[in-house]
């Protein structure tokens, strides 16, 4: 009986981007993970506070705080990160500085799941990063 060859299947391996490259993404993205199932939106100042004031928004490698005066302050992959912020007619609008690397203004849809915000740039119609609030 005649022996068939086995062939192993061909693996391609991505190439990966570099630690500040990484960092930069997730930063962004962060302050721009899909949404979860029954989300709401946060439509007010006063309710986006009720969440976020004298806690933390986490994901990995990232540890923010958006205090009620105006500043956003924290770190990110070692870095310093510093903004500000306001409330805008519904939406979270924000500048942002991560080490070299600043991030203009940016109004964004805030959505709440469970212990969980999603902030979604462009008013709604951009990049997605949600945080865990601690």
């Amino acid at each position: 009986m005649p022996r068939r060859a086995v062939l192993a299947p061909t693996v391609s391996v991505p190439t990966v981007p570099g630690p500040t490259a990484l960092a930069a993404l997730a930063l962004a993205a962060a302050i721009a993970l899909p949404q979860a199932a029954q989300a709401e939106r946060v439509t007010s100042r006063d309710d986006f506070l009720s969440l976020v004031e004298q806690r933390q928004l986490t994901r990995m490698g990232i540890s923010l705080q958006v205090m009620p005066d105006g500043r956003i302050g924290g770190r990110a992959f070692g870095r310093e990160v510093r903004g500000s912020w306001e409330w805008r007619s519904g939406w979270f609008c924000r500048t942002l500085g991560w080490g070299d690397r600043q991030w203009p203004l940016d109004c964004q849809l805030v959505e709440r799941s469970g212990d969980r915000l999603t902030f979604t740039s462009g008013k709604g119609a951009g990049d997605k990063a949600t945080l865990r609030l601690r």
